[in-house]
């Protein structure tokens, strides 16, 4: 320090200490920092786009919900216009697939759906016609159960008839009980009360152009075994006579759309197949055409029909009841036939 202060000059000044501090900063509770303030904020951001979409679509119409989804579809449309040349021969595909963008290698998945009726005036007609068939089946069954209660004989059978909205239309079933029946046993001879309820049922639909569809249905006991009938054929049979007795109560045979019988595919008590309510005749007054399933294209009618199919309803009935015990691979021949599986009597 001598020699270095003999060698500063006058006019120089004293050197400063450098003076090092260190700070240590204590860590605070969880509960003072902020990242959980931003994390809350995006949770109460989602919550209320949430809310608000589940507002949007309970206070909007059909027609609006689709103008709204139509306001986001032409700049979609300008994209794919715009990049996948849809102004050139093909119209924006390939020959051998869609979407073949260059950006994907051929494997588009940019698929767009442009709604077929942006402006909902056919869906609109459509739900017009159903909320009219509606009111005309309220008024059916109030007429109805009005005919009944004026006739002594048929308010006893008011507990026997329901009335049920469905995919295919107005569906009116006459359901059989421990103390009336339709038919007379294991036939497809209508009983007298049975009779006199389908012409009251005739009258109320007489006058509407809609179309009728009468559907047969039967319990689960079975038949004996060696007998020709069976439940199909018995519910098929039933299915006529109703449609007969309709008939001869003043009913257009233009108007009959579909006759069928069921068996015990499809029974009004599940628990129990063998109900006596289970035995009922189904008469379904349809939808107006263009609405119900006539509002649908092709391809969802098909796809209605497919699902509703009771033949198919039966295959997967009986598979599921078979549990891979009965069923044999295609093309087995049995060797033993006459010693299992033969049903008594046989």
């Amino acid at each position: 320090m001598a020699g270095d202060s003999k060698s500063k000059r006058g006019n120089e000044p004293e050197p400063r200490p450098i003076i090092v501090k260190k700070i240590i900063v204590e860590a605070h509770g969880g509960h003072h920092g902020g990242a959980w303030k931003v994390a809350y904020a995006d949770f109460v951001t989602a919550m209320m786009a949430f809310f608000l979409l589940m507002w949007l679509l309970g206070a909007t119409t059909e027609k609006q919900r689709k103008g709204l989804a139509d306001y986001f579809t032409p700049t979609m449309v300008m994209m794919k216009s715009g990049s996948a040349g849809a102004t050139g021969l093909l119209g924006g595909d390939s020959i051998t697939g869609k979407e073949n963008y260059p950006t994907t290698g051929g494997q588009g998945n940019m698929a767009i759906t442009i709604p077929r009726d942006a402006s909902g005036t056919k869906d609109e007609g459509g739900r017009m016609k159903k909320a009219a068939d509606r009111q005309q089946f309220e008024k059916i069954k109030a007429t109805l159960e009005a005919r009944m209660a004026a006739d002594k004989a048929m308010a006893k059978l008011r507990k026997n008839i329901r009335f049920t909205e469905t995919r295919e239309g107005l569906r009116i079933d006459v359901i059989d009980e421990a103390d009336f029946a339709m038919f007379a046993m294991a036939t497809d001879r209508l009983l007298p009360n049975a009779r006199a309820l389908i012409a009251e049922v005739a009258k109320a639909l007489q006058g509407l152009p809609n179309d009728i569809i009468v559907r047969g249905h039967t319990d689960g006991l079975p038949y004996a075994a060696g007998r020709t009938m069976n439940n199909w054929l018995l519910s098929s049979a039933r299915a006529e006579a109703t449609r007969k007795a309709l008939a001869d109560s003043g009913i257009g045979n233009s108007r009959f759309a579909k006759i069928e019988g069921v068996a015990d595919r499809d029974p009004y008590v599940a628990k129990d197949i063998y109900d006596p309510r289970n035995r009922r005749m189904s008469i379904v007054l349809a939808w107006s055409k263009g609405s119900g399933e006539a509002g649908f294209d092709q391809e969802t009618q098909a796809a209605i029909r497919e699902r509703d199919d009771p033949q198919r309803k039966a295959t997967e009935q009986a598979r599921a009841l078979d549990m891979g015990g009965t069923g044999l691979p295609p093309g087995a021949v049995v060797i033993n036939p006459g010693t299992k599986g033969t049903k008594p009597g046989k």
